[in-house]
């Protein structure tokens, strides 16, 4: 495999140790400064240039995009995309990861813990809002903030006020967040690769910060993660679009509760506390991604007539409830299982002897005629079209006027 690691610190400790374990496993690795590039279009063939040199051909990308140079650095990422090279993480990823409120717009309307949180613009707003997330103490971060920097604590609703008063005058945007008390200047860091946490430890803040960051003193320790912990952190990742994420997470009362999702998190403080070679389970996991890649759905959608991606809803009474995937025939029927979600659990590549619950949703491929058959009459007769009549529809019309592919603007 050739990657490329997009980072502007060469010496700096995670990029070393992703370099170094590259070079273990004998693939040919090169770190690459994000802002040496030059991105060429033209009809057809998106380009890039790196040190005024025609980029090589690489198999995969690693982004390590700093704050910084977020804009630039997701062009150069997005870039490669569009010339078909894996990006362990996508442009689309990073910038949901990267703004605060984006992010947690985004993980708001999904099943996962997050602190109460608020933004506003007028500052007659900002009392209203320090009330309705619970009142002083609040927790006041700015949205594009890094390693604590920009966060506060306000213990009461007046020095709030004065606050964002003070920073919204230097044009900077901040929510408002309630603070979780029982986390008690505490918190978890769980990195995850693909599907699965590798490695996770609780920081710990010292004296009086509350902030619980290694670069603002926090100690850390290894911790063994229980399943509602493991699977709020690899939900929030995948939901945001990410592959290899630092997910931050506080010990709440109720469960965890997501702060920040981090699209270039940091291997020192999680590898020297853990001891565990998280770089060489990065690496592993890219190289397996190139070597064995997903199935592109559109791609299938759009040279498979009759073909496309529906989901199969499976309530209280269904014939499939306590089946397994292999026992409900759906194979046989030219339909595969892509995806099976159990209440906030997401299952990729369910296997064949996974038994169905009430109320698990299957994400499937297959053979639309079949799934379209799975539809209840009584579904069938109303005026509304399914999800499965509009994949037909795009995937007829496509066929008819694009047999080659899909427009970008469908994309």
């Amino acid at each position: 495999m050739k990657l490329a690691i997009l980072s502007r610190g060469p010496r700096s400790y995670s990029t070393r140790r992703l370099k170094e374990a590259a070079l273990q496993r004998g693939h040919d690795v090169k770190i690459l400064d994000t802002l040496k590039f030059a991105i060429d279009l033209q009809k057809g063939a998106p380009d890039l240039y790196f040190r005024q040199k025609k980029l090589s051909h690489y198999d995969a990308v690693l982004p390590r995009i700093g704050a910084s140079i977020t804009y630039y650095g997701t062009a150069v990422v997005r870039q490669f995309q569009e010339m078909d090279v894996f990006c362990a993480n996508t442009a689309h990823g990073i910038m949901n990861s990267r703004d605060k409120l984006r992010s947690l717009q985004i993980l708001s309307r999904h099943h996962v813990g997050i602190p109460r949180t608020t933004f506003v613009s007028d500052k007659k707003d900002v009392l209203p809002a320090i009330q309705r997330v619970g009142g002083a103490p609040v927790v006041i971060k700015l949205i594009e903030g890094t390693q604590g920097i920009g966060v506060l604590l306000a213990e009461t609703s007046k020095a709030a006020e004065g606050i964002i008063e003070l920073l919204q005058s230097q044009k900077q945007n901040v929510l408002i967040q309630k603070f979780v008390a029982e986390s008690k200047g505490k918190d978890i860091r769980a990195f995850v690769v693909g599907d699965r946490v590798v490695a996770a430890m609780r920081r710990v803040a010292q004296g009086q910060e509350f902030r619980s960051n290694v670069h603002r003193g926090g100690i850390a320790e290894p911790v063994e993660l229980d399943e509602q912990y493991t699977e709020t952190a690899v939900r929030a990742a995948q939901i945001l679009g990410l592959q290899i994420a630092g997910v931050d997470m506080l010990e709440g009362a109720t469960g965890p509760q997501i702060m920040e999702v981090n699209s270039s998190p940091g291997l020192e403080g999680i590898e020297t506390c853990t001891g565990l070679d998280l770089a060489g389970a990065v690496i592993d996991y890219i190289s397996a991604r190139v070597d064995f890649p997903e199935i592109d759905i559109r791609q299938r959608l759009t040279v498979s007539k009759g073909y496309g991606v529906s989901e199969i809803y499976a309530p209280e009474g269904s014939p499939f409830v306590g089946k397994t995937i292999k026992e409900t025939t759906l194979t046989e029927q030219d339909i595969n299982v892509l995806t099976l979600y159990r209440g906030n659990k997401v299952i990729p590549n369910p296997r064949s002897d996974r038994v169905i619950e009430a109320d698990d949703k299957l994400l499937c491929f297959g053979k639309l005629e079949s799934m379209r058959k799975m539809i209840p009459r009584k579904s069938r007769r109303r005026r509304r079209p399914t999800v499965i009549d509009l994949v037909s529809e795009v995937a007829d019309s496509q066929h008819a006027e694009n047999p080659e592919g899909l427009d970008s603007k469908d994309e």
